[in-house]
């Protein structure tokens, strides 16, 4: 069996990394647009900031965290 190669999984964990940020900031960007009486149309573009802002950072974190964890063999 092929061994990934260290860009294909940077790119994994960046895109596990978002998906996962995306939906806690989904949802926790519903939860504080509603606590916080955010009213009308800004809600969504409350909850959508909130959404890529997450996913964002945890997608850097998760794709630095596999370049790091690239060179070790288990």
């Amino acid at each position: 069996m092929a061994r990934d190669s260290c860009l294909a999984r940077i790119t994994a964990g960046c895109a596990i990394g978002g998906a996962v940020g995306g939906a806690v900031g989904a949802v926790y960007g519903t939860y504080d647009a509603i606590r916080s009486k955010i009213p009308g149309l800004l809600k969504v573009r409350y909850i959508g900031q909130t959404t890529v802002g997450s996913a964002a950072i945890f997608g850097l974190f998760l794709g630095a965290g596999s370049l790091i964890h690239c060179g070790k063999s288990y």
